[in-house]
């Protein structure tokens, strides 16, 4: 079994098949990447997907389909997607083990590329018996 970059909740799969449901036969899920911008320096970036590209990673969630940028690949490595509806906003959210931090009102972080060395230690620790 591969290594799947990002990993999404139930809500998460929810919410995508519901934009894709709304958007019209020509949307076959979302596209997560990030972009410089905010206070913290970087924003995620989430954009409807009408035309698959062969460079993004596909994550495939209870029937959701969601593609990562290349370029986010290493930021988002280990992070896991929800929605999350509050009395005051409701949207994706990022579980992310690569930010460092985040702006005040919570639109943009500041994350670092992940440690490849270390994800192969906890794979390989995950793959032996005690």
């Amino acid at each position: 079994m591969g290594f799947a970059v990002m990993t999404m909740t139930d809500a998460a799969a929810d919410r995508v098949k519901a934009i894709v449901g709304n958007s019209g036969p020509e949307a076959k899920g979302i596209r997560v990447g990030i972009k410089k911008g905010g206070c913290a320096g970087m924003e995620y970036t989430i954009d409807l997907v009408t035309e698959p590209s062969a460079k993004d990673d596909l994550i495939e969630h209870a029937g959701a389909n969601v593609w990562i940028e290349p370029a986010a690949v290493l930021y988002l490595l280990g992070t896991q997607m929800d929605f999350e509806v509050t009395k005051m906003r409701s949207g994706f959210t990022f579980n992310n083990p690569n930010q460092t931090s985040a702006c005040g009102c919570g639109e943009s972080v500041e994350l670092k590329p992940a440690d490849l060395a270390a994800l192969a230690r906890e794979r390989a620790g995950a793959g032996s018996t005690a």
